[in-house]
């Protein structure tokens, strides 16, 4: 079986409403379409690299193209999990977490985004609390990053009821002009402080060697 070489298609994120894991090639195409759709009103790019901003075709194959890019270039040293979000077998959209040199550092990153007839749902607070759990509790992490432009309140709402601080400004261009994206961190105690829905992580064992962790004995 494939998950034999690749156990991360084993991992899955439960949530009351949720479930976060790999996408089969079908369920890939949904979120390809789902994408196409729309992720976010045109007038405000919540992303530093406009991708959304590409034709809906393109858009869509970019979607595809960055999932089997992440996989193919996973090394436990700099690896990324994009795991597609699903309610009831619906494809909801995509949440990532990121982390180099984890097994020193003890540090992810995380970015998502959900389809635009999914939005203010309290779907963004779940998901992003499933990663936060994989993280900490799963991972071991120390401290986990996000970071949102100064215009994109939904995201900033979602990361202060989980508990993160913000950490500084970055200024970067985006469609030609200068923005400021906050920069925004949680260590394991707020996040244990804020810590309200209940997640359960299967297949994690197996998948720890490649995240440059030790497999329990």
């Amino acid at each position: 079986m494939l998950s034999d070489h690749w156990p991360l298609l084993g991992l899955r994120l439960t949530t009351p409403r949720l479930e976060l894991r790999l996408p089969t090639e079908d369920e890939l195409a949904r979120l390809a379409d789902l994408a196409a759709e729309g992720v976010h009103e045109p007038e405000r790019m919540p992303f530093l690299v406009p991708w959304t901003d590409l034709p809906p075709a393109e858009r869509a194959r970019s979607v595809v193209q960055h999932h089997w890019l992440r996989r193919g270039t996973w090394t436990p040293q700099d690896w990324a999990l994009t795991l597609a979000v699903f309610r009831g077998g619906e494809v909801l959209g995509l949440q990532a977490v990121t982390g180099r040199d984890f097994a020193v550092r003890r540090e992810v990153s995380s970015g998502s985004w959900l389809g635009l007839r999914h939005h203010g749902q309290g779907v963004g607070t779940e998901m992003r609390a499933a990663a936060l759990e994989l993280a900490f509790t799963g991972l071991g992490a120390l401290e986990a990053t996000s970071g949102a432009m100064a215009y994109n309140h939904a995201s900033r709402a979602v990361s202060r009821k989980l508990g993160y601080r913000e950490d500084g400004v970055e200024h970067h261009v985006v469609r030609g002009e200068r923005v400021a994206n906050t920069r925004l961190r949680i260590d394991r105690a707020a996040w244990e402080r804020h810590r309200t829905t209940p997640v359960a992580i299967d297949g994690l064992d197996r998948c720890l060697p490649l995240f440059g962790l030790p497999q329990p004995a």
